[in-house]
């Protein structure tokens, strides 16, 4: 049995690509999937008309033509430029980034000429499973060297419709608590028959805790960066400026999930005020760098700025996504277990921390604000605020450390790194923080061991760390 099939964690196998980040089933997908971890993309497999292999969910296209009806050039023209790619693309691109292929053969016509197709391209890493029987058993026919998955809705005893196959691949994602079922007993017939579990397609935080300890050869999920956090194997503490901002729009909900499902400490945020004295997170204190609006935000309503876009500007695929509130963001770390660093830009003090207090998450927010009154206040209202200092904006250590009882000290890389030592003495915790790319940059801040380092490159840095050993 090859040794990919014997994983010491479950592989992370990227539903259609990673698609909460990305158009589903297009290359974007697939290479966003590679970015965050996966190990493999399912990827959803028809047979054209013309014989050729796309990838696409659906039957029927939007206008209700059967996908195994038209030719790859009908296809072509009702589609997205981005949608249903072949799958000689999907092959290519697999083995570039080194992933693996789980097909979802949707027609049975299509389950040869796929497994025909990866034979040809060499590919060694691939899982065949399909819902109909008719695509397994010709399958088996042909002789696949392949795993073979049958995928089983609820209600549907897993043993007696996954007769012959390989891999009993559920799809419970629309259970309340599905891995109640995974129990000891189910886990014995599967060593009985000899068979390996693929779970459905989760996104709950809570729940992919439960499922990731079970004995399962894979977990598909839209996040899959949620199956194997990454966070979770660095010591140090990773901030994420502004969420994980290469991959969805800078402060929004989707930037922050990309970032707590990978397990990474903290999501920093900015932190505006509304007409009617709401809490909103965007950075800059007009809307139109990262909106659709004009103007100031802090000339409207939170109803008015509820109507805009916070992704359109960064792609289609994030039209639809809102600009958050604070108490968004606060309950998405709550969600998570995570924290936040909130930087307060025309936000009052007292409003911050009265939401913060109101979602009990004190001891897992620290705050900074370039405006000193800001700060002050905060701590005024607090002694139990965590607030952090810049060492930049200081002559020397002890006015940073002796300016409002601070709980970290910020450094760039202009700073003088020798004070390190000192803050440990005194119980300081240190931040790094670095907004650029620069591999080399970002190693020697891996080799400094902060405390904590704040980045636009967090999935980067842990590559780094991972490859170099440093603080894992």
């Amino acid at each position: 049995m090859p040794g990919w099939l014997t994983p010491s964690r479950p592989l992370s196998i990227a539903h259609r690509g990673a698609s909460a980040y990305a158009q589903e089933n297009t290359l974007n997908a697939f290479a966003l999937a590679a970015d965050l971890g996966a190990d493999m993309w399912e990827v959803d497999l028809h047979l054209t008309r013309d014989s050729q292999i796309v990838a696409f969910h659906d039957f029927v296209l939007t206008d209700g033509r059967a996908i195994g009806s038209l030719t790859y050039s009908d296809i072509r023209a009702a589609v997205r430029d981005d949608e249903a790619p072949l799958l000689s693309e999907i092959i290519a691109l697999a083995q570039a980034r080194n992933c693996g292929i789980y097909a979802d053969i949707k027609a049975p016509e299509a389950s040869v000429p796929v497994s025909e197709m990866l034979q040809t391209a060499g590919i060694e890493r691939a899982i065949l499973g399909a819902f109909d029987p008719g695509a397994i058993n010709a399958l088996r026919a042909a002789d696949s060297p392949f795993p073979l998955a049958v995928l089983i809705p609820i209600g549907v005893d897993p043993f007696a419709a996954s007769l012959g196959a390989d891999i009993i691949h559920l799809c419970w994602e629309k259970m309340e608590r599905p891995q109640d079922l995974l129990d000891d007993a189910f886990f014995a017939r599967c060593r009985e028959t000899g068979q390996k579990v693929v779970l459905w397609h989760e996104e709950d935080p809570a729940r992919m805790a439960d499922l990731r300890t079970k004995p399962v050869l894979g977990i598909c999920s839209d996040r899959p960066e949620l199956v194997n956090p990454i966070g979770f194997h660095i010591d140090l503490q990773i901030v994420c400026h502004r969420g994980a901002n290469k991959i969805a729009p800078e402060n929004t909900l989707s930037a922050a999930h990309a970032c707590f499902a990978a397990g990474f400490s903290h999501v920093e945020i900015d932190v505006q005020i509304t007409a009617d004295k709401q809490l909103v997170v965007l950075h800059d204190p007009t809307l139109d760098r990262t909106t659709t609006g004009t103007g100031p935000v802090c000339d409207r309503t939170l109803a008015e700025l509820r109507n805009l876009s916070a992704g359109a500007w960064f792609a289609p695929f994030y039209t639809g996504e809102p600009i958050p509130t604070l108490d968004d963001m606060l309950n998405l770390a709550k969600n998570y277990g995570r924290k936040l660093y909130i930087e307060l830009k025309s936000a009052p003090a007292q409003l911050v921390w009265d939401r913060v207090v109101a979602h009990e998450m004190q001891d897992r927010v620290f705050f900074w604000s370039f405006v000193t009154q800001t700060l002050q206040d905060l701590r005024a209202i607090s002694e139990q605020a965590h607030l952090m200092m810049r060492r930049q904006d200081f002559d020397s250590l002890e006015d940073a450390v002796s300016c409002l009882s601070p709980s970290l000290v910020e450094y760039t890389l202009d700073d003088d790194w020798s004070d390190f030592p000192e803050l440990r003495r005194r119980g300081i915790p240190v931040m790094i923080a670095y907004s650029g790319d620069n591999s080399e940059v970002l190693k020697m801040i891996a080799e400094a061991g902060p405390d904590l380092v704040n980045l636009d490159q967090p999935f980067a840095f842990a590559e780094i760390c991972r490859e170099e050993g440093v603080s894992m």
